[in-house]
């Protein structure tokens, strides 16, 4: 059977077991991971799934605040040209926590006339390079760690973010137990959601931690094969989390500095690549790790300053990076040390792996 049939198998399913949907939200992530898309009537998604949408190839040319960056040659001088978007097979799900019986899937964008991958994608970018580890036999295996705050959804007087009023005592948090089971137990209502929210759309999540302070949890995502399913992960629990913290009267941001005198929100990406014998290359049953892992380290210490506008690519990245917090301030990598650039994580020797630390 053909991907296209596939998909369109995939949506009659799904419409046949769920005929309280109303809408359907179709989504691309951008550069920034900002989701853009449309909503679509329950009447229209199968069209989608057999003809696909339209948008403008200019949304992965648009900064943070959702303006053209002229600079990219995506707007003015294509005209502005629409890209056809496909829906991503197997990321038809339920959402949660909307009033209206609501629908997601993920979307990729497709040149209209060659059909072609479109080259500004990021899903396309990244099924570029995962095509260059097959060329090699290798497969990496990856898992994200995504960190947030929870505020309140009105800002101090001052203008300030601040701490959202605990449901169990009304208070609000201002200091902060790392690792504190009792502060997650304030929020357990909210995790309760984003765990069944989780389980709904078949997203890996593991460890739920609190963080360095106030209101500020770390949740963890279950390593996976697949690095576009594991980046697909990521952006969609960030959307479940934020969802969910509106369906409780609470905002959550992921920026990388909201506080300028507390820590800052990382996203850390553990990595490994296995062979086709299934594996780990990084592990050639020593201490330290195989000769292939310590290349990986030096390739990704040398392009660091280069690779700097991916991993930091706002002004507010910078206020993270900071000496004497959990954030790395130089070209580093150690072994089990939380304020390396590249950190070599302890356990299982077969588990061995870099754990990238940069991004916000």
């Amino acid at each position: 059977m053909s991907p296209a049939n596939v998909a369109h198998d995939e949506v009659g399913r799904f419409l046949a077991a769920h005929p309280e949907v109303e809408v359907f939200e179709l989504l691309i992530p951008d550069t920034n991971g900002v989701l853009r898309g449309k909503w679509v009537p329950r009447s229209a998604v199968e069209k989608v799934y057999s003809a696909g949408i339209r948008l403008p190839s200019s949304v992965f040319a648009l900064d943070i605040w959702g303006n053209d960056v002229l600079a990219s040659g995506l707007v003015i001088e294509t005209g502005d040209r629409d890209g056809l978007c496909k829906p991503v097979a197997g990321s038809l799900t339920l959402v949660p926590w909307l009033k209206r019986p609501t629908a997601q899937v993920l979307m990729a964008m497709y040149d209209p006339d060659s059909v072609q991958p479109f080259f500004g994608d990021p899903r396309q970018v990244l099924a570029q390079v995962l095509a260059g580890y097959t060329a090699l036999g290798l497969t990496p295996v990856v898992a994200l760690e995504l960190e947030f705050y929870l505020l309140d959804r009105e800002p101090s007087p001052d203008g300030s973010p601040q701490p959202p009023l605990s449901p169990g005592t009304g208070r609000r948090q201002w200091s902060s137990q790392v690792y504190g089971i009792d502060e997650l137990h304030e929020f357990e209502d909210f995790f309760d959601g984003v765990a069944r929210a989780c389980v709904l759309q078949r997203l890996p999540v593991d460890t739920t931690v609190a963080e360095q302070a106030p209101n500020q949890y770390e949740i963890n995502l279950k390593h996976v094969d697949d690095a576009i399913l594991a980046a697909d992960n990521a952006v969609l629990l960030k959307r479940v989390i934020k969802g969910v913290a509106q369906q409780h009267q609470m905002a959550a941001t992921f920026m990388a500095k909201p506080y300028g005198e507390l820590a800052g929100n990382g996203m850390h990406i553990h990595f490994s690549l296995i062979d086709e014998r299934g594996f780990n290359v990084f592990d050639d049953g020593s201490a330290e790790g195989s000769a292939l892992l310590k290349h990986a380290i030096a390739g990704m210490v040398t392009t660091m300053r280069e690779t700097m506008a991916l991993y930091a690519p706002n002004t507010n990245s910078y206020r993270r990076f900071q000496p004497g917090s959990h954030a790395p301030v130089s070209a580093s990598w150690g072994y089990d040390n939380r304020a390396a650039a590249l950190r070599i994580p302890s356990g299982e020797r077969q588990a061995m792996r870099i754990e990238h630390r940069l991004a916000g």
